[in-house]
């Protein structure tokens, strides 16, 4: 067990640059903590007016998990998928062994767009397997009494949250759910003690534990919680992200996670050649090439807590 925590962590901006020439805000990984759960990255883009353009590239070894909060989004693949998706839908793109795909914003002109990108890491079980797409539209919710005030409304877009179970696949115990706290609530999350968990402040205001959140702020709750309350003056948007520590130490590049040095320098040997590793992506004539790695070997990421 990890034990109860209340780890700050405060997203960078992170100049994503190159075909994309975006910014975003990242607020996992971090350095002492690669992982919460199986979830091993998040990036928020925007709220911005803004014409998306994300040329088709490479996964491996992990999942994708698109949550759009304003504007829609067109995902195409090497699966043949095409598929636009908007507020209150999932996409969940699996990598297994290879994909590749690209993210535009509906329309040739900008237009407000706001979200937040996850990746969930692949147990060993599932890494080397088949690619695949998913596309939800319809997810479940449940109601949370309140302490005071209104009671709680919550999505679970992965995994299970307090009994309720999403449909889209997951290769490891895990949780991801939306929650609105009106205003004037305070309410409390349940929350499973052998699971890791944080929490996101997307909009609003927030008290999580005693702990006042800025927005975009994750807040690192450690394991060994039945629940957390949470409060809120103006109305909030969270979302809760956890699951079973992986126990995997894990190697992370560019938009690879594998287990050594040696596995993304292949992976990106084979993107450059274009293998049929990766497949290509219908409509595109551009695709966005590999940075060179860097002049040391790739190590793990460890938990430093």
């Amino acid at each position: 067990m990890i034990g109860p925590h209340r780890l700050v962590l405060e997203p960078r901006e992170v100049p994503l640059g190159g075909v994309r020439g975006m910014t975003v805000l990242r607020a996992l990984p971090h350095r002492n903590l690669p992982t919460i759960g199986a979830w091993c990255f998040l990036d928020r883009f925007g709220p911005a007016e803004t014409r998306m353009r994300v040329e088709p590239h490479p996964h491996i070894g992990l999942q994708t998990v698109t949550w759009p909060l304003v504007g829609e989004i067109r995902h195409r693949d090497s699966l043949g998928s095409d598929a636009d998706l908007r507020r209150g839908q999932l996409n969940l793109m699996t990598a297994g062994n290879g994909i590749s795909h690209s993210e535009y914003s509906i329309g040739e002109d900008p237009i407000p767009l706001d979200a937040l990108q996850f990746w969930v890491v692949l147990p060993e079980s599932a890494r080397h397997g088949a690619a695949g797409f998913e596309r939800h539209v319809d997810l479940p919710g449940l109601t949370l009494a309140a302490d005071a005030g209104a009671a709680a409304e919550a999505t679970v877009v992965l995994g299970e949250f307090a009994g309720v179970v999403s449909p889209a696949t997951v290769h490891t115990p895990i949780v991801g759910a939306e929650i609105v706290v009106p205003a004037g609530s305070r309410v409390r999350l349940p929350l499973r003690t052998e699971w890791e968990h944080a929490l996101m402040l997307v909009e609003g205001d927030v008290v999580v534990a005693e702990h006042p959140m800025p927005r975009n702020e994750l807040l690192y709750l450690g394991d060994s919680r039945d629940e957390v309350e949470v409060s809120s003056t103006a109305g909030a948007l969270l979302f809760l992200l956890g699951g079973e520590p992986f126990e995997d130490d894990i190697v992370m590049w560019w938009n690879f996670a594998g287990r050594s040095h040696d596995e993304i320098a292949t992976a990106r040997e084979e993107w450059e050649a274009a293998s049929a590793r990766f497949g290509t992506v219908g409509g595109h004539d551009v695709r966005i090439p590999a940075p060179p790695l860097p002049p040391v070997r790739l190590m793990p990421r460890s938990r430093k807590l």
